[in-house]
């Protein structure tokens, strides 16, 4: 399956959350939970009850939409923390936070997850002062994230425009210098993705 790229806020009224995919819009008057809390589609207001898979699909797809994930990469992601040891579920919730495009918005660098992953791919920014063009890349407990050089002014103008960019405590970032490190591992209840990854592995699991 392809990667989604058509309205956003679709997929925020089909999970009936916000999901933050648009940035500072997503905390205006403009965000489209704010104007229509409803499925989109003319029977959107309907009342439906769902399946007992419904729910877990359902779940699994907003945590997808979250990261902006394709369904090969998700499952692939899943699979690396099935093998493991611990909870699957903690860990897999972990291994999506320590991706780059992620670390990147956790920092306070970018507006939302698609923003942080397009710079990625543009070549903005390097781990341990190699460039990194992955999004996926697995950041690492003591990586250096920082900002290419000739990237700075680019970055910084954009920067001022972020609204939350307060770090979590696994994460020390300095927007000044547009440079960051990872200084612990995510533990579940730093995680603030609504997401109930239980019901991801009873997806998967089935």
């Amino acid at each position: 399956m392809s990667r989604y790229t058509g309205p956003r806020c679709k997929l925020c009224r089909t999970s009936g959350l916000k999901l933050y995919l648009k940035g500072t819009r997503c905390t205006s008057p403009k965000c489209a939970i704010e104007k229509r809390n409803f499925r989109p589609g003319q029977h959107g207001q309907n009342r439906i009850k769902l399946s007992e898979y419904a729910i877990r699909l359902k779940e699994k797809q907003k945590a997808r939409w979250s990261y902006g994930m394709t369904e090969k990469q998700f499952r692939r992601t899943f699979a690396d923390a099935g093998r493991t040891k611990g909870n699957t579920g903690a860990t897999f919730m972990q291994l999506l936070e320590r991706r780059l495009d992620n670390v990147v918005y956790r920092m306070g660098f970018a507006l939302s997850r698609q923003q942080a992953r397009q710079w990625v791919n543009h070549g903005h920014f390097a781990v341990n002062g190699q460039r990194v063009t992955i999004p996926s890349y697995r950041v690492r407990t003591g990586d250096m994230v920082t900002a290419m050089p000739a990237s700075n002014e680019f970055l910084l103008t954009n920067l001022e425009v972020v609204s939350n960019p307060t770090a979590p405590k696994w994460l020390l970032a300095d927007r000044a210098t547009i440079q960051g490190s990872m200084v612990g591992l995510p533990e579940r209840e730093d995680i603030d993705t609504p997401v109930q990854e239980l019901l991801i592995v009873e997806f998967y699991s089935r």
